[in-house]
């Protein structure tokens, strides 16, 4: 196919220019190699280190693949399976509730293992991350008004006074899953709720499957094979520094009170490895997506085992407009096309990346910026890998034009409890609409059919919600991909 990079080029350009994005790097691979690869911007405050297609950046949940193809590749080979229960290879997990032969690795996998979102993985980033937060010393915070306290550093101080423990070992993780107070959000496989402390215990399972740890298999059966020469899973930093060698690694950015601020803190969260903590360029991770997508075929070679691919996203799991979250990859379909595809944010990462199933093209955008949307850069690329106008949306969840018949089963408070406590209150207008109120403010709620709902904000799309009802009365809702349950 004739691609017009220039158009896209522009387009791409345009739109990062739109979001003033500090940096992103922007890269296409397919089963003949390379079709597109550019950066934008810098990835420091002072302009001297333009992105490019090899600059490292983090990519935060992109990350969590890479544990579940270590898990494929094993249970190709005969030597894992993911209907194996989790206790066979972490025999204190449990979840509260659900007898601990019911919970399988695939639950984890699929975030279908009624954990409840939760604290853990933002207390380990309080707690470890230190550098981060340098002025964060009783002295200098008593010498402050609370008022004048960086919003970081109060959610800092919090995650810091609620944590029961430093939150640096796997064991700390299992123990608060085990024995915290809140309900589960049902039986194994029966509700979806994204949960990172699900992956955290995966990566080690990988290691007691593997025999050896996720760091040495993932360089030596996945990484290298692919001929990602720049990417690798650790901890602080530090090895990534090592790997860009050249300089070429980008500072992490943030949007404070309307200005950009930038430092060089990688989050710390030792328990939650592959679930957040690989390093890796653009160029790295549309390969290793284009890889996936071609049968674990890359220049031609296999790399990995066909069935490895297959188990992750093949048939074992539906294919529709609608989204299903497979083993470590979304899965949905588009104009005929097959997309498999994950985000990820961390305090300076903002990243998206996929594949078209079964074509062999892979696509990434990674953003040196926290809390951005980088989703909508990978529909221009995958856009035009699919013959659409690049400008075409993606969004799968769309208006019915009429109201919802019972709204009152919807209304009332419902929680999260992932870091800092968040709620959304749900209520009935005078004029019959139904709006949530957030702590971001109020949204309006366009119902999409069954109990989908589209949230919108000064008329921007704010939000995507579907609330789960159980006799006649919604006791949950999930917002994106979290479960938030009813606040009695």
């Amino acid at each position: 196919m004739n691609y017009d990079l220039k158009a896209l080029d522009a387009l791409l350009a345009e739109r990062i220019r739109q979001k003033d994005l500090p940096g992103v790097s922007c890269a296409i691979y397919g089963p003949d190699g390379v079709i597109f690869e550019k950066g934008y911007g810098f990835g420091d405050m002072e302009h001297k280190r333009p992105i490019d297609e090899n600059t490292v950046f983090g990519i935060a949940s992109m990350s969590k693949s890479t544990s579940t193809l270590a898990l494929a590749i094993l249970e190709a080979e005969g030597r894992f399976s993911f209907e194996d229960p989790v206790v066979k290879y972490i025999p204190s997990f449990r979840i509260p509730g659900n007898p601990a032969d019911t919970v399988l690795v695939k639950h984890l996998a699929m975030h279908t293992a009624g954990i409840p979102p939760m604290e853990p993985l933002e207390w380990s980033i309080a707690m470890n991350s230190v550098d981060r937060f340098p002025n964060l010393t009783e002295e200098n915070v008593g010498k402050k008004s609370y008022a004048a306290i960086d919003e970081s550093d109060k959610w800092a101080l919090e995650m810091r006074r609620t944590s029961p423990n430093q939150m640096d070992k796997i064991e700390q993780v299992i123990d608060y899953i085990a024995n915290c107070s809140y309900k589960t959000i049902g039986a194994p496989g029966e509700y979806m709720s994204y949960s990172n402390e699900g992956y955290a215990v995966i990566s080690y399972i990988v290691d007691a499957a593997a025999g050896m740890p996720l760091e040495q298999f993932l360089n030596e059966r996945v990484f290298g094979p692919m001929g990602m020469t720049r990417t690798v899973l650790d901890l602080d930093g530090s090895e990534a520094k090592k790997i860009a060698s050249d300089g070429n690694i980008t500072s992490l950015f943030e949007e404070v009170d309307g200005r950009k601020v930038a430092d060089d803190c990688w989050s710390i969260l030792p328990p939650f490895r592959a679930c957040a903590c690989v390093k890796s360029t653009a160029h790295d991770m549309a390969r290793y997506y284009s890889c996936i997508g071609n049968g674990g075929v890359i220049d031609g070679k296999q790399v990995i085992p066909a069935r490895a691919a297959e188990i992750m996203v093949g048939a074992g799991f539906a294919e529709q407009e609608k989204p299903i979250y497979c083993f470590g990859l979304n899965k949905r379909t588009c104009h005929g096309h097959v997309i498999c595809e994950h985000s990820g944010g961390l305090h300076g990462v903002s990243t998206h990346g996929g594949f078209l199933k079964g074509e062999g093209y892979g696509f990434a955008a990674l953003c040196n910026q926290g809390d951005c949307d980088t989703e909508e850069l990978c529909w221009i690329m995958s856009n035009m890998l699919m013959d659409r106008p690049l400008e075409e949306s993606q969004r799968w969840l769309h208006p019915v034009g009429r109201e919802f018949s019972e709204p009152q089963a919807l209304t009332g408070t419902y929680i999260c409890h992932e870091g800092m406590p968040s709620e959304m209150t749900v209520y009935v207008t005078d004029n019959g609409k139904i709006e949530a109120n957030t702590q971001l403010g109020v949204m309006q709620l366009e119902y999409c059919g069954e109990s989908w709902f589209q949230g919108f904000r000064n008329g921007e799309t704010a939000s995507r919600c579907r609330f789960l009802v159980r006799d006649g009365k919604a006791w949950g809702v999930m917002v994106y991909t979290r479960v938030w349950e009813r606040k009695e």
